[in-house]
């Protein structure tokens, strides 16, 4: 079955479009406060599409994603109280404890390597409120790990360019279908042990 070629076609297609920069950007900034996908699911696709304009996407991408760690810092910190039962409801509340640790031990760090990595950014950005984390370091961290995560992103898809994407849709439904397998074996594992 062909279903993953076909996506990722089509995510190619929205790749092109002349609104999706600003569909990028919205979904930057609704991931770092509070939305689950990754805005590098629209980046990566759009780097490969344009690479002629990766790094323009990588600063959309970056300053759209910070403007939203704003709000999950002004979330944290003046309505920690309404959405605290939301983290409990969406399997959140454990990751914010383990955060809030990871505040206390490293503080500016913690922020850093947050928005370099795929952790949750949001459940960041709300416990840095939460604790009232300095205000500039918070956006400096946030710039700086943001910043370097996209444009490594955006810098490895222009890299490939046209290859690349004609090489991704040809073994594109192979790939799905092995990343599919694997999540099946990880969840037998997890559920033996």
């Amino acid at each position: 079955m062909k279903i993953f070629s076909s996506l990722y076609a089509r995510a190619m297609q929205w790749a092109r479009h002349p609104r999706a920069p600003w569909y990028l950007g919205g979904l930057s900034f609704a991931e770092s406060s509070f939305f689950p996908v990754p805005p590098d699911v629209m980046l990566a696709p759009m780097s490969l599409a344009r690479p002629d304009r990766a790094w323009w996407f990588a600063l959309i991408t970056t300053l759209a994603s910070v403007a939203g760690g704003i709000a999950g810092y002004g979330i944290g910190l003046w309505a920690f109280d309404f959405i605290e039962p939301l983290l409990h409801d969406l399997g959140y509340y454990e990751e914010y404890l383990q955060v809030r640790a990871w505040f206390d031990d490293w503080g500016f760090w913690a922020i850093f390597i947050a928005g370099f990595s795929p952790i949750p950014y949001k459940i960041f950005t709300i416990t840095a409120g939460v604790i009232s984390m300095s205000f500039l370091p918070f956006v400096i961290a946030s710039l700086i790990g943001r910043g370097g995560r996209f444009s490594l992103v955006a810098a490895l898809m222009a890299w490939g360019g046209k290859p690349m994407e004609e090489k991704l849709h040809k073994y594109m439904d192979l790939i799905g279908w092995s990343v599919v397998v694997v999540v099946i074996v990880a969840a037998i594992v997890v559920k033996i042990r």
